[in-house]
């Protein structure tokens, strides 16, 4: 990477985006942002309170009126220059990314900031195109049509894994539908949301349509959701949070929209390509060190396959490269941070009693200990109802469970309150249609797991929550659906007023 911005002088006025300006916080309290690679400080700053939550709505309640006024093609301008300059900063937000998060850089480089110009891109073009049903006599005496419009200000919060994916997420189709909106991005991962939002400016769009508090969820997060001038809130997030923020949205009757939790199924018939099989496995267990919510975790396969498919799994683990995410060679970076890269060795530890590790299991020596890193980690023999098969790990961990008929690895696959995202391997068409129906994720990948694509939506069923990012399913989330009838018959006295007074 040859342009790596100095971080503290970039946000030397603060981590709060506030109607066009960084400012500092005014909680009192500050939070460190570190390198989770080596543990070293890369920017402290003061948190967010409830009082600067306020000013950020307002500032984006202020800047509703124009922006929802805008035309449809003035709003995709504004976000056709927003992907030009976010191509041109590709490079800073790529280093940004990997640096507060750990993410190789080959993936910040290859997923993360492409993936976000790419939805910006769409989110462009969908602008100028939303639907509504064709104006016509519905009644017979009246005409119909359908207005879509703009809802107000929108609060949202984004994790910590994909904090400029999130953001965009988030984002994108709220703005493209003439909405403003407030980010609450992740304490651990505020800086590329804080980048989006500048290029955002750059690009053109005006103060108060994107705003970012950098706080904590229990003062600036639920202050966001549960403030009266917010309409919508979109979450993604943990299902216990995810209650939490449901719980607040209800008080006052908003819209809402929860991404949560994943324990992803990969069922492989007797039938699959071991080798297809295998590899996929690999790559979909250990996407962002497994702190995905889609990633693969719960490995299925038809026992004539299973002895096959862990040997090769955990031969493919073994020449995973881990190491320094600024590398162009490394493959796995570390976790978010010591707290959470422990928490993921604890299931593994607790494991041991009934299940076997087969490769993996252990935090690394020598240069990479002062990090947070975890090895690539293959887990066999444990139950269906064990910790690690049933609970949402969010590491580099993949647990392999055998199955015998088709019915049984499709109950399998289903036995999680979890419904995100699932793969099935098969050569048989049949077979693999099967599993497409009769999973219940909001995703189902047929020979493959985790590739994404701005036009087709991402979501979930059961307690991985509902609504849909990206697409525009996302984008019509984003505004208020009115009818409009017309009188056409200018009769004063109509036909069906006599069935509440007078006679025929």
């Amino acid at each position: 990477m040859g342009n790596r911005f100095q971080v503290k002088d970039r946000f030397a006025d603060g981590a709060q985006y506030i109607d066009g300006h960084l400012r500092s916080g005014t909680s009192g309290r500050s939070h460190t942002v570190v390198d989770p690679a080596t543990g070293d400080e890369v920017l402290t700053y003061e948190l967010a309170s409830p009082a600067d939550v306020d000013e950020a709505v307002a500032a984006a309640k202020r800047a509703f009126p124009g922006w929802s006024g805008a035309t449809p093609g003035e709003r995709s301008d504004a976000l056709h220059r927003l992907a030009a300059v976010l191509a041109e900063r590709a490079e800073d937000f790529a280093y940004a990314e990997s640096l507060q998060c750990g993410k190789p850089i080959k993936l910040t480089t290859e997923f993360d900031v492409p993936g976000t110009i790419d939805n910006t891109a769409f989110f462009a073009g969908a602008a100028r195109h939303l639907q509504g049903q064709a104006a016509a006599e519905y009644s017979g005496d009246h005409t119909s049509y359908v207005r879509r419009e703009a809802i107000g200000v929108v609060g949202s919060i984004a994790p910590w894994n994909y904090p400029l994916q999130m953001a965009a997420w988030k984002i994108l189709p709220a703005i493209a539908a003439g909405n403003t909106v407030v980010l609450k991005p992740a304490e651990l991962t505020p800086l590329t949301s804080l980048m989006f939002a500048q290029a955002a400016k750059e690009a053109g769009l005006p103060d108060g349509v994107i705003n970012i508090v950098a706080g904590a969820g229990r003062d600036a997060g639920e202050r966001l959701v549960g403030h009266p001038d917010v309409v919508m809130t979109s979450f993604t997030g943990s299902t216990t949070v995810g209650k939490r923020v449901a719980e607040l949205a209800t008080a006052t009757v908003k819209r809402l929209h929860l991404e949560l939790g994943g324990k992803a199924p990969f069922l492989v018939f007797d039938d699959a390509d071991l080798e297809a099989a295998a590899h996929g496995a690999v790559a979909a267990s250990l996407i962002n060190t497994g702190q995905d919510c889609t990633a693969a975790t719960r490995a299925y396969v038809q026992r004539p396959l299973h002895d096959a498919f862990v040997a090769r799994v955990a031969e493919l683990m073994e020449t995973v490269r881990v190491g320094d995410p600024f590398a162009a060679t490394t493959d796995l970076g570390p976790l978010v941070s010591h707290a959470h890269r422990d928490r993921v060795a604890g299931f593994v530890e607790r494991a041991r009693a009934y299940a076997t590790v087969v490769t993996g299991g252990e935090i690394p020596r020598g240069e990479l200990a002062q990090g947070a890193y975890y090895r690539p980690t293959l887990i066999a023999g444990a139950a269906q109802d064990s910790e690690v098969v049933q609970s949402e790990i969010f590491g580099p961990v993949l647990v392999v469970l055998p199955f015998d008929t088709d019915d049984e690895g499709f109950a399998l696959a289903n036995d999680t309150p979890y419904g995100l995202a699932a793969s099935a391997w098969s050569r048989d068409v049949y077979r693999a249609n099967r599993a497409t129906r009769e999973i219940k994720a909001g995703c189902v990948w047929v020979n493959d797991h985790i590739p994404i694509i701005s036009e087709m939506p991402h979501g979930g069923y059961k307690a991985s929550g509902f609504g849909k990012d990206m697409s525009a399913y996302s984008f019509e989330e984003y505004t208020q659906v009115k009818h409009v009838m017309f009188d056409n018959t200018a009769v004063a006295a109509k036909d069906w007023h006599r069935t509440i007074f007078g006679d025929r």
